[in-house]
């Protein structure tokens, strides 16, 4: 090796000359390696390694790719051995002179871990073709391996299609120019790097391929992808691969979504061959993944935890399947699930068998247990009907709605992966247009032309057709584990790109189990769920349920007529709908009738969930439905509910630093932890009242697991027993909950950290003023605070609040002892789609800095 390179110490490089074993070369060749070794500085340390990392590039990089796993090993005394070979005919290494296809280049790092005399457990790391490569060497040496770790790579076409970039690269026209005669190829390789290499870092990653000549093994490596069936490598490919699905070792799979060649297709191919592996995609991460992303952090953290986190124990309570009252009910020919637009209704026993017979058509078209289904159909009969389908083949539903927006919507859908896809018609336009994955299934009858265009290879009303004609009944299928995966949920994206949360069916029925013991909600009661996350749990409560006519990814559109209308549709004992939602209402309550405000009059049980809702909102609630009484739930779609109060409760409270939200549900526990006083938390739980920190919880219905985003599990479950909430508060001395923000919107300032809800409450109740932000600017550690609000009336344009303005919200926020240095005042705070209630204040933080710089004042 030539250098130095940044971030390579130059006592990891070694050469070693070794004899070849392959048929491609003459008996008794050798070859001249170029590898990054670390074994030499952990013997100098004194240090008996646990086991070796075996890193393979693929092409056109070199050993380079893996310099950040060396650093992270000397930088924490890790342990761990790490050989990252250069393969031959690439960086560094010898140039043969021949064509070394997948076979040869198998053959070849068995004969170089023969010559360093590897014995203990190994490891393999792979990345591009260096993954095959790798997981060749792992089959063949099943011995000794410990693990398998992959990034963006594919062990089969498995069906597909060349990927466009490789089909030019490839193309006799393109080829030796593109990959050998110039650079081409590499310099397009490394664009694909998000954000853009630093120009060092590609000069290094440029340094063993100047010439032509030494481009030789970046053109063979490309004209080595066996595609086609009559490939000369495609035996020792299909070997291969047939040979990962024997693999039992713990896997990890770490993948940057963006990459135009290996796609996620290629990630739920591996993932169907390597079931057991843990998954994390880095989103807005490309092929080059270890650039783009720490990679090196995650997995020492999979090694130590023995390569692979021990499941958690199933929850021990009395499991009660969620098709349970279904199944009970097949003659019971009262209400079970109510359309308001267009009125329409299904009995218990209607429902019952509709089910059946749509679980059955489903059956017949592939859709088995553990098979991904998305829904992108809005509540109601047809939902109702899809979710207990699927629920009762032990399909799993992956449910991510148009409130993400289309370009959060469609991430979810191909982080999710699902092999089959249901929708509206709008929803499969989308999917058509932005190439969403799987078998597209329309909800209701298209036109034939139409269909065609949309690929829609089912609909609904074809698979229930199909599934009745055997009149189906619960006893013809089998019971799901209880611990399967039953449902992928979306967040909704208010704090970084949405989450795909799983549920179990155990932890589905313990949410269940959990409303009912905590609401009293008994098979009988009659609901209104204008909150989409509980609409799925109407006929698993045996409740008769309807959907208020409003469009429920955007609460806003939720009237008070529409509520009323809904109520008196089923009689509803019990109101479910977002803050958002219920303020819309309480805006359109002068156009009720007088036979609108008599149903809701009847509902004894308001629940207002999705956000914090203040008090005087939930007076105004109470009168609309007096004989009600109003709770505000607090939960996350990782926990749902966690903690309840109700207005009585807010009222005994009182104000506080943040907002009172009761005390744990039936069978959840709460504690929190403790800031210190850089603003992070502590890694043991406390219930000591008045001490801010992040909130835990636990519980039955606590979710399973975050979806392929192993990382993002392993910080949420980090203190053992506990779901870190990303959520802030305390605890008070009669053991209620006080939510303070979130974790990332503490500002870290000279004198400690400081939470923002109790600021913005203050600011809240001088005359004149709207919601507020409190928002950090300047580095961590000496951060300012700066206020962001809105008005009464609003104003027209943002920017610095007027001077008498200013001084009353500086006042009335100097009484908690806290000080602003800027009140900013815009026509409307962003927030999130999903709940139109979640101020954005990240995005905000940004634009109070940019605008106190001196800038253009823009609208945030």
């Amino acid at each position: 090796m030539t250098g130095p390179f940044p971030g390579v110490a130059e006592q990891h490089s070694r050469h070693l000359t070794i004899p070849s074993t392959s048929l491609v070369d003459v008996p008794g060749t050798s070859h001249r390696w170029h590898l990054l070794d670390n074994g030499a500085e952990l013997e100098a340390a004194g240090i008996t390694p646990a086991g070796t990392l075996l890193c393979v590039h693929g092409n056109p990089t070199w050993s380079y790719l893996w310099r950040s796993l060396f650093s992270h090993v000397s930088q924490h005394a890790l342990p761990w051995r790490i050989i990252a070979v250069d393969q031959l005919d690439m960086g560094f290494s010898e140039r043969t002179g021949v064509f070394r296809r997948l076979a040869d280049r198998v053959n070849d790092l068995g004969d170089l871990t023969d010559a360093l005399g590897l014995d203990g457990p190994v490891t393999t790391v792979g990345h591009d073709w260096g993954g095959i490569i790798s997981l060749g060497w792992a089959a063949a040496h099943r011995e000794q391996l410990a693990g398998v770790v992959l990034t963006n790579t594919a062990v089969h076409p498995a069906g597909f299609e060349l990927p466009a970039a490789l089909q030019l690269a490839s193309h006799p026209a393109v080829h030796g120019w593109g990959t050998t005669s110039t650079d081409a190829f590499l310099r397009v390789t490394h664009s694909l790097a998000t954000p853009a290499l630093a120009p060092e870092i590609r000069e290094a990653y440029m340094a063993p391929y100047t010439t032509a000549a030494q481009r030789t093994g970046v053109g063979n490596f490309v004209a080595d992808i066996p595609f086609a069936a009559d490939h000369p490598s495609r035996p020792a490919l299909d070997s291969i691969s047939a040979a990962v699905r024997e693999l039992t070792v713990p896997a990890l799979l770490l993948w940057g979504p963006k990459d135009p060649v290996f796609s996620d297709r290629y990630l739920r191919d591996l993932m169907d061959r390597l079931p057991q592996a843990k998954v994390h995609r880095f989103e807005g991460a490309g092929h080059l993944v270890a650039e783009d992303r720490d990679i090196a952090t995650p997995i020492f953290h999979w090694l130590a935890a023995g390569a692979g986190d021990a499941a958690r124990a199933a929850s021990l309570q009395d499991y009660r399947p969620m098709l349970a009252q279904l199944d009970e009910r097949t003659a019971d020919h009262s209400a079970a699930v109510v359309d308001v637009n267009p009125p329409r209704s299904l009995s218990w026993a209607q429902l019952g068998q509709r089910v059946n017979d749509l679980a059955r058509g489903l059956e017949q078209i592939g859709v088995r247990p553990g098979s991904r289904v998305n829904l992108l159909v809005p509540p109601g009969i047809e939902l109702t009907t899809l979710i207990y389908a699927c629920l009762r083949l032990g399909a799993v539903i992956v449910v991510a709605d148009a409130g993400l927006g289309t370009k959060g919507l469609g991430r979810a859908i191909k982080g999710a992966g699902p092999q089959f896809l249901i929708g509206i018609q709008r929803a499969l336009i989308g999917a058509k247009a932005l190439n969403w994955p799987g078998t597209r299934i329309a909800a209701t009858q298209l036109p034939p032309v139409l269909a065609k265009v949309l690929g829609i290879e089912h609909t609904v009303p074809e698979l229930l057709a199909a599934g009745a004609a055997g009149a189906p009944a619960a006893a013809d299928f089998t019971p799901a584990d209880p611990d399967a995966d039953a449902a992928v949920l979306f967040t909704s994206g208010s704090t970084g790109p949405a989450k795909g949360v799983v549920y179990t069916h155990r932890q589905l029925a313990a949410m269940r189990d959990t409303l009912a013991a905590t609401y009293g909600l008994e098979p009988g009661s009659a609901l209104v769920a204008g909150f989409a996350p509980f609409a799925l749990l109407g006929p698993a409560l045996g409740a008769t349920s309807v959907t208020p006519d409003m469009d429920v990814t955007s609460p806003k559109t939720l009237t008070a007529a529409a509520l009323a209308d809904a109520a008196a549709a089923v009689e509803a004992t019990v109101v479910f709908a977002s803050p958002a939602a219920l303020a819309n209402v309480l805006e359109t309550r002068n156009q009720l009738t007088g036979a609108q405000r008599r149903a809701l009059q009847k509902v004894s049980l308001l629940l207002s969930a999705g956000a914090p809702i203040p008090e005087p909102l939930l007076a105004e609630v109470q009168q609309l439905a007096p004989n009600a009484a109003v709770h505000t739930p607090y939960g996350m779609t990782e926990a749902l509910p966690v903690t309840d109060i109700d207005l009585a409760g807010i009222r005994a409270a009182g104000s506080g630093n943040g907002v009172c939200v009761g005390t744990p549900v039936a069978g959840a526990s709460v504690a929190v932890a403790v800031l210190d006083a850089e603003g992070e938390p502590a890694t043991e739980p406390s219930t000591e009242p008045g001490l801010t920190g992040e909130i835990l919880v636990r519980a039955p219905h606590v979710k399973d697991r975050y979806d392929r985003l192993w990382i993002t599990e392993q910080h949420s479950t980090s203190i053992p027993g506990w779901h870190r909430t990303g959520d802030v508060g305390h605890l008070d001395a009669q053991g209620r909950l006080w939510v303070e923000g979130r974790l990332g919107h503490v500002l870290r300032t000279a004198s400690g950290p400081l939470t923002p809800v109790e600021a913005e409450h203050l600011a809240q109740s001088v005359p004149g003023a709207g919601r507020a932000a409190l928002v950090p600017v300047g580095p961590a550690g000496a951060q300012r605070a700066v206020l962001v609000m809105e008005t009464v009336p609003p104003v027209r344009k943002p920017g610095p609040a007027n001077p008498e303005f200013s001084g009353q919200v500086r006042a009335a926020v100097a009484a908690a002892g806290i000080e602003v240095c800027a009140v900013l005042v815009v026509p409307e705070l962003p927030t999130d789609i999903r709940h139109n209630s979640k101020i954005d204040r990240a995005h905000l933080a940004g634009w109070a800095a940019a605008t106190l710089a001196g800038g253009r004042i823009r609208k945030p």
